[in-house]
């Protein structure tokens, strides 16, 4: 007679259980496209293209890339209503999370150098 799987955990030691099921919680939180993530927020794609000023179109193009800009990531995320967060995982490190990337709403180092001085005098930012 078959054994179902769940018979076969039970059949395990507690420590054993326990680690199946901390994977099984890990495992479930992982997402593998942005068409997933869209349907789990329960957005259509017209909703996202509504939000990003694009037609739905576009949007089936962004779900299928397999590479884009983390600008284009960003918007399709926060446009289903979440917020994208970028992590770094380096050896012997705890995990990093990175705030920003290059220029800050394009502005050069420079620029915002110059608007925190204007702002610290008192001048508008």
């Amino acid at each position: 007679m078959a054994r179902s799987l769940n018979d076969m955990i039970a059949a395990l030691p507690v420590d054993e259980q326990e680690a199946i099921e901390a994977r099984y919680q890990e495992l479930k939180q992982e997402v593998e496209s942005l068409r997933e993530l869209r349907q789990i927020a329960g957005k259509a794609q017209e909703d996202i293209a509504t939000a990003l000023n694009i037609k739905q179109p576009s949007v089936s193009k962004i779900e299928k890339q397999a590479d884009m800009y983390l600008s284009t990531l960003r918007g399709y995320v926060e446009a289903i209503g979440g917020e994208l967060e970028l992590t770094v995982k380096l050896p012997s490190r705890p995990v990093l999370h990175l705030r920003s990337l290059g220029d800050i709403e394009g502005q050069t180092g420079a620029t915002v150098g110059k608007r925190r001085k204007r702002s610290a005098i008192g001048g508008r930012a």
